[in-house]
């Protein structure tokens, strides 16, 4: 009767320690600022020297295939004695903690300290050779933890205001679909084929979702294979209003790239570069996943990208890009 009454206080405990942590994330303020914005805090006298530099090479590089050019992140910065409620609300905040009285100099990473959902980064540093080393070292999670961060509230925002239907289309041909929120619709469905548009009088940001068949060796996921294959796709159901005239892939202004990643289960070849049209002047980012069918009989290709004359297009390129990435296969029943 004892081990009864001492398992049921645990589970009482545990039970109430999730339901308070619930709740005190549901009565969190709802994050500030625009997206792509991260504030700096760090004192003055380090972000105008050799530590702000190295932040700004580092989050405000320019994006890949962004004609004209535009920063990775938009960076302000506060100086720890103004870092105030208001700042602490913020969606992204990279703190330095220069202090010489630190146990250790380490990188923490935190989500909704202040707001949610937030994502802050601080790094503690004995000194400010210490935190510019200790920035260096960890330049790629950083970077990856506040694009995934960007990436997970755009992933967010289209489950909770999914158009279900296209995700039945797509997921009928391919096995799975990524989430595609209200304000898309399907252009065109040819059964191994599907563009799903989301277009105004001057801003397409569209997905282009294809399958062919897969060799199954190692040239599947070349780039030479994929950009060829593409083209294939492109030209026979991508035409422009020109007669003669089709969707294809630059490799003369802005060569592609490509690189294989592993995204929450899913391996995939990720290849970025710049579209225009054969015989037209249109032309714009796009980045592409592409991977095997559950069979492994075919290469399944989610393909999004933006046109946009006179708009900036760092965020409607990252918007379309999170759709792509929430791809996932249909839950068995």
């Amino acid at each position: 009767m004892r081990n009864i009454i001492i398992k049921f206080f645990v589970v009482v405990t545990v039970l109430s320690s999730l339901v308070s942590c619930k709740n005190t994330k549901a009565l969190m303020p709802n994050i500030s600022g625009k997206a792509g914005e991260v504030i700096v805090v760090i004192d003055r006298e380090n972000w105008q020297g050799n530590l702000g530099n190295a932040v700004r090479e580092l989050l405000a590089d320019e994006c890949p295939y962004l004609v004209p050019r535009e920063p990775m992140f938009t960076l302000s910065n506060v100086s720890p004695s103004g870092f105030g409620d208001l700042f602490k609300v913020h969606r992204n905040i990279l703190i330095f903690n220069i202090n010489p009285q630190n146990q250790k100099e380490h990188v923490n990473y935190a989500t909704d300290i202040w707001a949610t959902p937030q994502c802050v980064i601080q790094l503690d540093a004995f000194d400010k050779d210490s935190a510019l080393a200790l920035l260096k070292e960890n330049a790629p999670r950083i970077i990856s933890t506040i694009e995934q961060a960007e990436r997970d509230r755009n992933i967010a925002n289209a489950t909770r205001y999914e158009n279900t239907s296209i995700g039945d289309a797509v997921r009928e041909m391919v096995g799975g679909s990524p989430h595609f929120p209200d304000g898309y619709r399907i252009r065109k469905n040819t059964g191994s084929f599907i563009w799903v548009a989301y277009d105004s009088a001057s801003i397409l940001q569209d997905i282009l979702v294809y399958t062919y068949p897969a060799q199954g060796n190692e040239q599947d996921f070349t780039i030479e294979n994929l950009i060829a294959n593409r083209n294939e796709v492109l030209k026979e159901n991508v035409p422009s209003t020109a007669e003669g005239s089709y969707m294809t892939t630059d490799e003369s202004y802005l060569k592609p790239t490509v690189e294989y990643l592993k995204f929450r289960g899913r391996q995939f070849a990720q290849v970025r570069g710049w579209w225009d049209v054969h015989g037209g002047w249109m032309g714009g980012p796009f980045v592409t996943h592409a991977f095997y069918s559950q069979d492994a009989k075919s290469i399944i290709v989610l393909d999004a990208f933006v046109h946009a004359p006179g708009h900036d297009k760092r965020q409607l390129l990252r918007q379309v890009e999170s759709i792509i990435y929430s791809f996932e296969w249909k839950k068995s029943e």
